[in-house]
């Protein structure tokens, strides 16, 4: 989120996607090459936040919420940018920022 993709980063998301979505290793490896293919091609967030908007409750919202902290925490280290990109994607998909700090402090409690 940071514009570089560390190697714990990667990880993470790799981990949060077999977990959460029960998928397999090569489902996991065809969707990071589907969604490199996508992030070149994106202009802005719309796109992929309101298919979120659309697909998932609020407490579905707020999972995602949860899973981005779990990324940009990863490294240890929380980028300014990457902080910023939390915010503007929970605003677009309708987490509040109460929420959005909560779910910020139970995941650096949990990685603690």
């Amino acid at each position: 989120m940071d514009g570089r993709f560390e190697t714990e980063e990667e990880r993470k998301v790799k981990a949060l996607l077999q977990t959460r979505f029960d998928l397999e290793p090569d489902e996991v490896r065809q969707l990071f090459e589907e969604s490199a293919e996508r992030e070149r091609d994106a202009v802005d967030l719309y796109r992929f936040t309101s298919v979120l908007c659309r697909e998932l409750d609020q407490d579905g919202r707020k999972r995602v919420v949860e899973m981005l902290w779990e990324v940009v925490l990863a490294d240890g280290q929380v980028d300014e940018f990457e902080s910023n990109l939390v915010w503007r994607v929970a605003e677009l998909i309708g987490v509040s920022t109460r929420d959005r700090v909560t779910l910020r402090k139970q995941v650096e409690a949990r990685l603690a």
